[in-house]
């Protein structure tokens, strides 16, 4: 094949590939110059879902050149978990199998893995090659997800219902972020009967905004309390509002169009100073863990958004400060009642303080998944927030598309 050069050296040739392709199209494109480039005998792009537990592979031999759904992949204690959680690609030659895994990942945020199946041979050599064409691979994705259905369908656990398909679109359209301040993931398990639960998170120029939301009731009435409760909330935090009046939009929302009732957690962190603004609206109070000690911070708690106006204040708008290291956590109280209340949250949160918050919040959901034996009464919602500090000039690690130096290790 001779010399293997840098995909940064032909990054031009691949983009302007994929950008000549139709949306739906633009993978294939890329798999295609990644077999010829490696003489690769397979290349597959594998999306992983919302659960984080499961990957849909799209493969490329189709007739026409395009992807289809082949398999639905449960990725525990597979080559592909060990890879998103370290986020380093990972070399596999076992019998007549020769392939190597790298992450498909933007700024902490997993949206698959490509996988590069090898003549025999080959592999130690080309991964770091292989790791930077995945890099690409995650741009493309997310830039042709904007035009075509193909890169989400993979996205759900399943056939939605309908409540659960509003659900899903609620929530941010990357569950992790990553920054030089802080790396931060939500996980959402959502009950048989849909419970409205959901999270949110922006980063402006000087901030980081987190919300994390339970309505009242069931399937369809849920679904439409969280997009009315999600849309007053972003449409408030867009026009520049602080969580005090992003509050107030999200009382009289409930209030005027759907008499209505939501929780809530409203959060506002300073990205140079660490200092915080929380709005407790009914919420289970968050978790913060600092060095060895987890405890519930001491909040006063105002009633849930959507009650009657009788008797009603503003909503309190409360400080706390973060230091380096700390972790913040958050959720809903699918997390604490019922079967729930089976799981040892605090001893759970310290045995996975090591790990990076999108396998934290994943542990979290999943131990309550299965204290249910796999049947949800309520939703289950998390959100975790590793606090490094504020570095204004400081660059993360990230020339895959993650900060390696921050990532879970393997399961041994």
């Amino acid at each position: 094949m001779g010399t293997l050069t840098s995909v940064n050296d032909d990054l031009s040739g691949l983009l302007a590939a994929a950008e000549s392709a139709a949306p739906a199209q633009a993978v294939a494109v890329i798999a295609r110059r990644l077999r010829e480039r490696f003489e690769a005998v397979d290349v597959s792009f594998l999306l992983v879902d919302l659960t984080g537990r499961v990957a849909a592979r799209l493969s490329a031999q189709t007739p026409n050149g395009g992807y289809r759904e082949v398999e639905r992949i449960r990725m525990a204690d597979t080559g592909f978990e060990q890879v998103i959680r370290t986020q380093q690609p990972l070399h596999e030659s076992t019998g007549d199998r020769n392939r190597v895994i790298a992450p498909v990942t933007n700024r902490g945020d997993v949206i698959g893995v490509l996988e590069v199946e090898l003549p025999p041979g080959r592999g130690d050599e080309v991964m770091a090659t292989i790791a930077e064409a995945a890099h690409v691979l995650a741009y493309v994705v997310i830039a042709n997800r904007r035009f075509t259905d193909l890169y989400t369908w993979g996205r759900y656990p399943g056939p939605p219902s309908l409540s659960a398909l509003i659900q899903y679109q609620l929530l941010p359209s990357a569950l992790s972020c990553e920054a030089a301040q802080f790396a931060l993931c939500g996980n959402l398990e959502p009950s048989e009967e849909i419970s409205g639960d959901s999270f949110d998170y922006t980063v402006d120029r000087d901030a980081l905004y987190m919300s994390i939301t339970d309505p009242m009731g069931h399937d369809l009435q849920a679904a439409l309390s969280a997009t009315v409760l999600v849309a007053a909330l972003r449409g408030a935090r867009q026009m520049g509002a602080g969580v005090g009046e992003q509050a107030r939009q999200a009382d009289m929302a409930l209030r005027n169009h759907l008499e209505s009732h939501a929780t809530g957690l409203l959060a506002r962190i300073d990205l140079e100073s660490g200092r915080g603004e929380l709005v407790v609206a009914g919420h289970p109070l968050p978790l913060l863990m600092r060095d060895a000690t987890i405890r519930e911070l001491s909040f006063e708690v105002d009633p849930p958004f959507g009650l009657p106006m009788a008797a009603r204040r503003p909503f309190r708008v409360q400080e706390f400060t973060l230091r380096p290291g700390d972790r913040l956590v958050m959720v809903t109280d699918g997390m604490l009642e019922r079967d729930a209340a089976t799981v040892d949250l605090v001893a759970l949160l310290r045995d996975t303080r090591h790990l990076h918050p999108r396998e934290t919040a994943l542990a979290l959901t999943t131990a309550v998944l299965e204290a249910s034996g796999g049947r949800l009464q309520d939703d289950v919602t998390a959100m975790c927030l590793d606090w490094h500090g504020g570095h204004r000039t400081e660059r993360r690690d990230a020339e895959t598309g993650a900060d390696t130096g921050r990532a879970s290790e393997g399961r041994r």
